[in-house]
């Protein structure tokens, strides 16, 4: 079909051998993981869009009092704009591109990654309606979830949600500035944007440190049970770490190691960041104080750790986005990897744990990539046929494979034993998300970059 033809004439264009020590292509996997998040993308589409069966949606997203939020990124499947996450996955994307640079560079993609990354900081910004004001969700959940279709179809109210200092959110208010105080990092090379990203960022922490609360508690935002939060310091922690690294101010730093609490997180994600907070601060000081927590992270996930495995040997820790948690640990494993901590166990480790979603399973659990890929995933756009052929409930229920190839997206993964079935009803397992794919990529940065560094030395050792 048309539009993907012309996509999979891009990813092309960027797809080289595998790099040495690296089973699958990792170049190959950062290109398609860039198109899954511009397939993501809400609001008024770029001239340069790459993803031809996407349009301009949700144009009339608005504040209360009439505020421009369009753009940001939709959740998953679905069309709803959660602040947490979305944060949560821009800063990790960022994290890899600016600790891993090299490896995006090497792939063809760092502007394509910028490019990425760039899209819901400027929603974060718009979102940042006054001082002590951040829109932190756009959409109803239940009304949005009762819609199968287009996202350029939608003709539903959606609502927006703001936090206040009367209703604080300290963390997807914190983690969206952490977002945009590492964007500041990114895109120094261009002094005006980095400036306005820093300022937003300042001000968005000076938010969350002082009116402090839950977003789904004391802010009151309707993001439950989809996106139920538990803690903000560790949020307020990566804030802080990232100020620091954007400014070099040690009032951020000494707020960052006040955050951290030596808590071992239970599994990285968008609700337990105390992992994130420790392997920056390990960066930043070099104390072992911020190594150890990451150790006693890996031991849990490292075989003989309390975290039981699949019997083809996923490490699998809740039911719902499987795949995801063992990615993020990946992350985890692959960052503390190139930071010395453990450097070829955790190499090891998360080579396999990725490698499993990759294709060592059977078959890959990436759209668009491997052996027998997913082609059923839960995922509204991707149903939809070209327009102006109708998309709705007889979408959701064929049994024919998505008219739309989602390039790179990490659907949710197995059940305990391996068992796994590629239908589109079935949102546990076989949904996508910004989330599930954050970490992922930046696992996939992180050891392409040691790959590389690996080559150089080798290269280097052979010419003495």
């Amino acid at each position: 079909m048309e539009s993907a033809v012309l996509v999979v004439g891009i990813v092309l264009a960027v797809v080289t051998a595998p790099s040495h020590g690296a089973k699958y292509n990792y170049k190959e996997i950062l290109a398609k993981s860039s198109l899954f998040y511009e397939a993501q993308r809400s609001g008024k589409l770029p001239p340069e869009n790459r993803i031809k069966w996407r349009g301009d949606s949700a144009m009339g997203d608005k504040g209360q009092q009439g505020q421009d939020l369009t753009g940001g990124w939709y959740d998953a499947g679905d069309h709803v704009k959660f602040g947490l996450p979305m944060a949560w996955s821009a800063m990790t994307l960022t994290w890899g591109l600016i600790d891993h640079k090299d490896a995006y560079v090497k792939a063809g993609e760092y502007q394509n990654m910028k490019n990425c990354v760039k899209w819901p900081m400027d929603y974060f910004m718009k979102a940042h309606t006054a001082k002590d004001e951040f829109y932190a969700q756009v959409g109803d959940p239940n009304a949005d979830h009762s819609f199968w279709g287009r996202a350029e179809d939608m003709k539903m109210y959606r609502p927006s949600y703001k936090l206040s200092a009367s209703k604080p959110g300290s963390d997807v208010v914190g983690e969206s500035a952490a977002t945009l105080a590492a964007g500041s990092i990114v895109f120094k090379d261009d002094a005006a944007y980095s400036a306005k990203l820093l300022k937003h960022a300042k001000e968005l922490y000076d938010f969350a440190k002082t009116h402090q609360g839950i977003y789904t508690r004391e802010g009151g935002i309707p993001a439950s049970p989809f996106y139920t939060s538990s803690s903000f310091k560790d949020d307020l922690c990566v804030a802080a770490a990232w100020l620091y690294r954007a400014t070099s101010d040690k009032t951020y730093l000494n707020d960052a190691m006040g955050y951290d609490e030596g808590r071992v997180s239970w599994a990285l994600s968008w609700d337990d960041n105390y992992v994130s907070c420790q392997l920056l601060l390990y960066g930043i000081t070099k104390n072992a104080k911020y190594q150890r927590p990451v150790v006693q992270y890996m031991t849990q996930w490292l075989p003989g750790g309390s975290v039981p495995y699949t019997p083809k040997g996923l490490a699998w820790r809740l039911q719902w986005g499987s795949n995801r948690y063992a990615a993020n640990s990946a992350f985890v494993a692959a960052k503390a990897a190139s930071m010395g901590i453990n450097t070829a166990q955790y190499k090891s480790w998360a080579e396999k744990e990725l490698g499993y979603m990759l294709g060592d399973a059977g078959h890959s659990f990436v759209v668009g990539f491997g052996n027998n890929p997913p082609t059923h995933e839960h995922h509204r756009g991707a149903s939809c046929p070209n327009r102006p052929a109708p998309c709705g409930q007889a979408q959701f229920s064929t049994p024919n494979p998505n008219p739309q190839v989602l390039y790179g997206a990490l659907v949710g993964g197995p059940g305990q034993h391996d068992e796994y079935a590629d239908v589109r009803s079935d949102y546990v397992k076989n949904e996508v998300a910004t989330d599930y794919n954050a970490g992922f990529t930046s696992a996939i940065a992180a050891l392409s970059h040691m790959d590389m560094t690996n080559d150089a030395r080798a290269f280097l050792f052979r010419q003495k």
